[in-house]
């Protein structure tokens, strides 16, 4: 019904920046709320940044300043610009969207597959 494609993952220099892009597809008339979580080795999946459609936005702390999220409604698509990275910041990112509603019925909740962010010397 609905897939999530991530792209922009890969080696990042501490310090330096790199962009994630999320599109979804499949009959999609609305998307509630999309977001980018993450998975650290060892650790749990963590909230990074969402976004709703009247554009609220929610950060964790420790990215506060430095990932900016955004979207385009009409392509679906959620991103999340990446500055100052940290090696902490490494993880497996995930897409995340919730309340999608699709010609085939509502959707709550729906992932992506992943992307590697490293970020290392």
């Amino acid at each position: 019904q609905v897939q999530l494609v991530e792209s922009g993952g890969g080696l990042g220099q501490p310090g330096g920046s790199l962009r994630l892009s999320c599109a979804a597809s499949g009959r999609i008339f609305s998307i509630n709320v999309m977001g980018w979580y993450r998975q650290a080795p060892g650790k749990e999946r963590e909230l990074v940044a969402t976004v709703g459609t009247g554009g609220r936005i929610n950060y964790t702390d420790s990215v506060k300043g430095r990932f900016t999220i955004s979207r385009d409604n009409a392509k679906n698509t959620v991103y999340l610009q990446m500055i100052s990275l940290k090696p902490e910041d490494t993880a497996v990112y995930y897409c995340n969207a919730r309340g999608v509603l699709t010609a085939s019925g509502y959707v709550n909740d729906c992932w992506g597959q992943g992307t590697q962010v490293t970020v290392s010397s």
